[in-house]
């Protein structure tokens, strides 16, 4: 099913606005594509486009409001959402700031506007704008006190099906690397053909795809694609966030250009290791921190992790959201959250390698979203 039932949003809506009372808010204002679609379902690409701001007013009682370009309305009166206010954007003069102020004053008075606050959170409105917008508003602006990244971290099933049937495209269009990749054939050709087969196996689009490729492992794993040619010894490693119905799947696979080294064979088979442990504890109750310390165990030996600063992190709406399985991060998990689990490995003259895999966690434990790969890689001859 594409999209969500009503019920969905409705049920989203009713437990933010009991955290919403639990706070004494009067109302929360959005500002950004994940936020504002979580509550509306206003699924569209025209957000590549910085031109023009876009808000959504959740109020205490009753349906959120949509205050947006008028560009939008048309695809807004799709979505469950009813009471749609427009002008015509972008304009300089008054760029929304008027009605979105009214807005608020109507539904909020002068109680407190929650504003997302928390960690991988901003406001896409214009700096200047966003001091017109106070001025002109009765109520005070407070953090949310983390509600909206609260009821996204867990997902609902029909979440959960969104991003797994995301993790089998990809797996699909893993599977058939080796009709695209093979010595001689430049890094930069791979990418625009895996990127192909993406949308082949039934992507909407692939908004993310890092990789690498050198001897033994990789010098980084965010570099666009060089057109340096794949040569025997090499480790192609192939990382995608691509997307079905505006949910992401995000995980790697490493493939061997002709007969793997012992370095790379060993390299690859620990981080396989360290997967394996992490999601031996990954349950409910568990912390996103006990999660990078079992995998930086394998990894490392304890020494800290990488130079990637994270083993994972939270996955959904976007490629990246939540927690960070970091020493530092507290999250405790619970059924429903998904994530990754992202280990890496160095391996010689400054190289690395990277694993990465799809997980959500059950009432009991945690299942695998992606095709969960084993310890040999795929050799392309």
């Amino acid at each position: 099913m594409r999209g969500f039932a009503q019920s969905e949003y409705e049920l989203r809506l009713a437990r933010a606005q009991k955290l919403m009372a639990a706070h004494d808010l009067s109302a929360m204002l959005l500002t950004t594509e994940a936020e504002i679609r979580y509550f509306t379902g206003f699924l569209t690409r025209f957000w590549e486009s910085p031109s023009r701001a876009w808000y959504l007013v959740v109020p205490a009682t009753g349906k959120p409001v949509a205050v947006i370009p008028s560009i939008g309305a048309a695809l807004m009166a799709q979505t469950w959402v009813d009471d749609i206010r427009t002008w015509r954007a972008p304009d300089p003069a008054d760029d929304g700031i008027s009605l979105l102020a009214d807005t608020l004053n109507e539904i909020a008075g002068t109680g407190r506007i929650g504003i997302p606050s928390g960690p991988e959170t901003y406001l896409r409105v214009p700096q200047s704008d966003w001091g017109w917008i106070k001025s002109g508003t009765f109520g005070q602006f407070v953090p949310d006190s983390g509600i909206t990244a609260r009821l996204r971290a867990v997902k609902s099933d029909a979440e959960i099906a969104k991003i797994e049937t995301a993790c089998t495209i990809a797996g699909r269009a893993f599977d058939r690397v080796p009709q695209i990749a093979a010595q001689g054939r430049a890094l930069s050709a791979v990418f625009r053909d895996f990127q192909r087969l993406l949308l082949e196996e039934g992507a909407d689009w692939v908004p993310y795809l890092a990789g690498g490729a050198d001897r033994d492992g990789y010098g980084d794993v965010i570099s666009p694609a060089a057109d340096r040619p794949l040569a025997q010894g090499d480790v192609l490693m192939l990382d995608t966030g691509a997307v079905f119905d505006g949910y992401f799947c995000d995980y790697d696979r490493n493939f061997a250009i002709g007969p793997a080294s012992a370095i790379a064979r060993d390299a690859h088979a620990r981080l396989i290791d360290a997967v394996n442990a992490a999601a031996d504890i990954a349950r409910p109750g568990t912390t996103a921190a006990e999660l990078f310390h079992a995998m930086n165990k394998v990894v490392t030996g304890g020494a800290g992790g990488s130079d990637a600063g994270r083993l994972g992190h939270g996955l959904g709406m976007q490629l990246t959201e939540g927690m960070s399985l970091i020493a530092a991060d507290p999250t405790v998990l619970a059924a429903g959250m998904v994530l990754t689990l992202e280990p890496g490995i160095d391996t010689v003259d400054g190289r690395i390698m990277v694993h990465e895999e799809n997980i959500v966690i059950t009432p009991d434990g945690c299942r695998f979203l992606s095709p969960r790969a084993g310890p040999d890689m795929v050799v392309i001859e």
